[in-house]
């Protein structure tokens, strides 16, 4: 799997390992903490705070963890916050499917890479099999 590049000029935010329950909420905790620091509105940090909620929750779940890394620069004529989502777990089988509204492979409620994907401006995925799952997701201002 070809991993994401990062852009020499973002300014790194923060980088955290997720292992445990607690480090979820400080992740996502910090994120949202972010997203006021960028003046984003109440409505836009809900919507970055409950996309990287979910996608901290399945990496957890599925991939025992890894790590995020929280950026800011300007994308696409905006400024943004950039979050990249690494684990080394078993990677998804069936991307399509499970970018598909209503799939759950777990027992939730499927919302949660489609649902994640709807909430931000940029979503890209990588992921192979054996090898792990990279997300990439970026909030304008």
């Amino acid at each position: 799997m070809q991993s994401f590049t990062f852009n020499s000029d973002w300014i790194l935010l923060g980088s955290f390992q997720v292992q445990t329950e607690n480090d979820i909420v400080k992740v996502r905790q910090m994120v949202r903490q972010y997203a006021k620091d960028c003046r984003m509105g109440i409505v836009e940090q809900t919507r970055i705070t409950t996309a990287v909620s979910e996608l901290l929750r399945n990496m957890y779940q599925y991939a025992n963890g890894g790590e995020v890394t929280v950026n800011t620069d300007e994308a696409n004529n905006h400024q943004a916050l950039i979050i990249t989502f690494v684990d080394r777990g078993p990677g998804i089988d069936n991307l399509d499917l499970a970018m598909s509204d209503g799939y759950t492979s777990g027992g939730g409620m499927g919302y949660g890479l489609p649902g994640a994907k709807r909430l931000v401006d940029s979503f890209e995925i990588r992921t192979e099999v054996n090898f792990g799952t990279e997300i990439r997701l970026m909030k304008w201002k």
